[in-house]
Parts: C-alpha cells; structure tokens; sequence
C-alpha cells in the first residue's frame, strides 16, 4: 500500500494501537523516513542492569503518546519505523551478562586481573563479543544510511552508538556531537572493557571527522577525565554545577543554550543519554544522579539546535530503563519522537536553504 493511502485511512486522534508500530503508525520499514534501530545491549553496565529492554520498553509505552509535535506540523506523516529489538543480540546480552557481572564484582573485591587466567580469559572473550556488537551496529546503520533513511539508534546502554558514529564519519567530513549525560564517557577501557559503556567518547574521539564534543549536564567524573577533557580541544564541557550556577544568577536558558550550541559544526549528531536528565524522570536508569536537566530543558536545546540553522545527521537515546518499568518507557518514548522530527525537520529546513 502506497503511504499517501496509508495516511488517509489512519486516525491521528484515535485510541493508540497496539500494533506492534511506535505509537502505533502506520509505517513499515520501506514507507519510513526515519528508522529507529534498537540495540539491546548492556553487557558492561557496572550499575544496575536492565537497559538491554529499554528498547522494548520504548516501544511497547509509545502507545500512549499522542500524535501532536507543536514544532513539527503533521509530524506523524513523516514516516516513523522502530524496528523489533533483533532477538539474536538479547539472547546474546542475555548470555555475557551473567559472564561480565561475575567478572566486574571479581575486580570490585580487589582481585587482579594477571592473577586469574579465568577472569582473563573472561574478558578476552567479552571485549571481543562487544567488538562484534560494533561491527554490527556499524554495518546495519550503514544500511539503512545508504537506503536514504534518516536513522536514530535506541540503547542499550551507552557503549552502543560507537559503530553509527563511525558509519557517520564515511559518510560527513566534518560534524560534531553535542552529548545530554550525567557522565563524561572518557574514561579508557573502563574495567578492562575496550568497548565499555563509561568510554563511548573516548573512542568516539578516535575519529578523525569528529570536529567537536559538546557535554551538556555532566556531574558524576573522575579527576581524571576532566584532566582529559580540559586537554583536548576538540571538547567542550558544560558542567551542571556551572548551569546551575549561572541560572542563579540570573542567565536565561536560552542564552546558556546559545553558549552551548555556539562551538557546534553546520552538521550535529545527539547523543542523549537519559541520566543526563532530573532523575526523577529515568529513576530506573543504569547510573541515576542527582542533579541534570528538565525535559523541557533538554528539547529545548535541541529545537535551538534546529533553529540556528545546523543540521541533525543522526542521534541516539541510550540508557532507558527496560520492561516493567513503564514511567522511564513513557519518558524515553516522547523524547525519541521529538528528537526524529526536530532531525527530520533540521534535514527539511537545510534542504530548502541551499535550493
């Protein structure tokens, strides 16, 4: 069926269905603009586990949103698809998991990695297993990329995005990120894992077409990683004890926005991690810390980031609690539909800027 007939026959102001469909849409794969691809991955979570059915929960809440972007008109005709969480990557999450937690507690004790061939043996295996978790997000997102698809990607903890990140750089001489998180992500090989969810930018920034990191809310780090970020220049941070600060004192949002989105390129990806919001809206998040943005807040930056004429290349939303925990499904829901139209709309408003 043809989409124009798909939209005419759907009730935009009708009971949410149950269809197996974010929100309920109409749209498969083919007729979508936008693709969203689960990764249910949290093998080296070192909290609270979980998130490898944050992209399930997602999904399964999205049927009680309603259809109105006050930003995007008729953004539900877009075309919106989230694909099913591949059942082969969760039974595999599902496997290491047990592997990881037995290894990340056998560090936690004290134990020494050189004196247990086990636990060593341990690690070889899951630093390689996430290494194929990359390889395959690296190459599905190609895919999609090369379909003409606008794409955004659902954790899953916040290791998963390293591979679009890269499939982006083939793809973009030059674009930067802006990062929504509680935490730097900079640390290296974070518990020996080489792909850890705590060292997603550190290895992000291995990339040479990477020009920019902007870190918005961070405010749970080590000594260390705020050493690295004060050396690399392609860095900037905006700390939420300094945002805070400054709303004190008087500074509106909206100038603290424009200082924020001011060292970003013409192209921007997002990466959202849900802690990097009040944890009262994602308490059941892998890492919950006190402090961070509204929702409000954090839509907001990314509409200034649409309005100043920059272009969303793709993004991500990592971290949401999974299935049973139906408040953190609601919240990660209405943040991943807002952020595919404000991409999708970026990509509409460019596109009419440069005929």
């Amino acid at each position: 069926m043809k989409k124009e007939k798909l939209i005419s026959q759907f009730d935009p102001n009708g009971v949410g269905l149950d269809n197996g469909n974010f929100i309920g849409l109409p749209f498969d794969e083919k007729l979508a603009e936008i693709v969203l691809l689960p990764v249910p991955w949290d093998v080296t979570v070192s909290f609270q586990e979980g998130t490898s059915t944050g992209p399930q929960n997602i999904l399964d809440c999205s049927s009680q949103l309603d259809l109105m972007d006050p930003l995007v008109p008729d953004a539900w005709k877009i075309g919106l698809h989230v694909r099913q969480p591949d059942k082969m990557i969760l039974k595999k999450n599902r496997q290491l998991r047990p592997i990881a937690k037995s290894y990340i507690t056998f560090l936690e004790r004290g134990g020494k990695i050189e004196d247990d061939e086990t636990q060593k043996n341990n690690l070889n295996s899951l630093n390689n297993e996430c290494n194929q978790l990359r390889k395959w997000v690296k190459k599905q997102t190609g895919k999609l990329l090369d379909k003409g698809k606008l794409v955004g990607l659902v954790g899953g903890d916040h290791s998963t995005p390293l591979g679009f990140l890269q499939t982006l750089s083939k793809r973009h001489k030059s674009f930067g990120v802006l990062q929504i998180d509680a935490h730097f992500d900079l640390r290296k090989a974070y518990e020996g894992f080489t792909y850890s969810h705590a060292s997603i930018f550190y290895n992000a920034l291995k990339i040479n077409n990477l020009s920019s990191l902007v870190q918005v809310g961070i405010r749970d780090y080590c000594e260390s990683e705020a050493a690295f970020a004060e050396r690399q220049k392609k860095i900037t941070a905006f700390y939420n004890h300094n945002i805070q600060a400054e709303k004190f004192g008087g500074k509106t949002w909206e100038e603290i926005c424009e200082a924020i989105i001011a060292p970003l390129p013409k192209k921007v990806y997002i990466s959202f991690d849900i802690d990097g919001l009040l944890p009262a809206l994602c308490p059941n998040t892998g890492t919950p810390v006190p402090g961070g943005l509204s929702f409000d807040e954090a839509l907001y930056l990314i509409q200034k980031v649409v309005e100043s004429g920059r272009k969303i290349i793709g993004f991500d939303l990592c971290e949401v609690a999974g299935i049973g925990n139906d408040w953190d499904g609601n919240v990660g829901a209405r943040i991943a539909y807002r952020l595919s139209n404000l991409m999708w709309f970026s990509n509409q408003k460019n596109k009419k800027q440069t005929r």
